[in-house]
C-alpha cells in the first residue's frame, strides 16, 4: 500500500455554485509536503501545506483535513466514462494504490511515511463544484450511486509526506462502519442511519445529522 501521489489545488473560477474560486483543481507535485491538522472549518485551511479550499461553510478543518481517492477506483470511473483521469482528478489530496479507502472503518488509522498518521473521519458527500469539474450531467446521482465516495482524514500525528510513500494500517477500530456505509447511510439507505452511531471517531456534525434524522 503506498500514495501515487500527493495533489495540491490550484485556485480556479468556480460558477458552479457561485464562488469566486474552488480549490478543487488538485494537481500531482513533487517533493515532500507538510501535513498539520488545520483547525475548525470556517477559514479554509486544511491539512497539506499550498492547499486550501474556498467553500468553507461546507469544506475544511480538522475533519475534513485531508482527502484520499484509491487509484483503483479511479480506473473503475475511467472505464465508463471512457475518458482517463489524472490523480488528484476528483480533487482528492492523496491518490493511494493497494488500499481499500471505502472499506476502511471510521477511525482507522494510517501510517503515511515515517512520521505522519491520519484517522478516517467520514465519507466525501459530492455537491454541484465536482459535477462541474467532471462536465457530466447528473454525475452527483451517478456517484451516489456507486458508493464510492472516498474518505476525508484527520491529523493525529504532523510531518512530511511524498509520492511512493507506504502506507500502514496502524489501529482498525472495534465495530464495523466503514466509508461506504456512512455514505450509504447519509445519502441512499437511512435505515443504516443508527449504525453510525457505533463509530466514536464520526464527526461531531454527522452524529448531530444521524440524531436529527432518527428523531424526526
Amino acid at each position: 500500500m503506498k500514495l501515487l501521489s500527493v495533489n495540491i489545488g490550484r485556485p480556479r473560477p468556480n460558477p458552479w455554485k457561485g464562488l469566486s474560486s474552488t480549490g478543487i483543481d488538485k494537481r500531482p507535485v513533487g517533493g515532500p509536503v507538510a501535513v498539520t491538522a488545520p483547525g475548525p472549518k470556517g477559514t479554509g485551511a486544511v491539512g497539506l501545506a499550498g492547499d486550501r479550499v474556498h467553500d468553507v461553510k461546507h469544506h475544511g478543518g480538522s475533519d475534513q483535513a485531508v482527502y484520499a481517492y484509491a487509484r483503483e477506483d479511479l480506473d473503475g470511473w475511467e472505464a465508463e466514462l471512457g475518458r482517463p483521469l489524472a490523480n488528484g482528478v476528483f480533487g482528492e489530496n492523496l491518490t493511494t494504490l493497494g488500499l481499500d479507502v471505502n472499506g476502511a472503518l471510521i477511525g482507522e488509522r494510517w501510517r503515511i511515511g515515517p512520521d505522519v498518521i491520519l484517522e478516517v473521519s467520514c465519507p466525501r458527500i459530492p455537491c454541484g463544484t465536482f459535477q462541474g469539474r467532471l462536465g457530466r450531467d447528473g454525475w452527483i446521482k451517478r456517484f451516489t450511486q456507486a458508493a464510492l465516495p472516498g474518505a476525508y482524514l484527520r491529523v493525529i500525528e504532523p510531518g512530511d509526506i511524498r509520492a511512493d510513500d507506504p502506507v500502514e494500517v496502524v489501529h482498525r477500530p472495534d465495530h464495523d462502519v466503514t466509508v461506504a456505509l456512512a455514505f450509504r447511510a447519509m445519502t441512499l439507505d437511512g435505515d443504516l442511519l443508527p449504525r453510525l452511531l457505533a463509530a466514536d471517531a464520526l464527526p461531531e456534525e454527522a452524529k448531530e445529522l444521524v440524531c436529527r434524522r432518527t428523531s424526526a
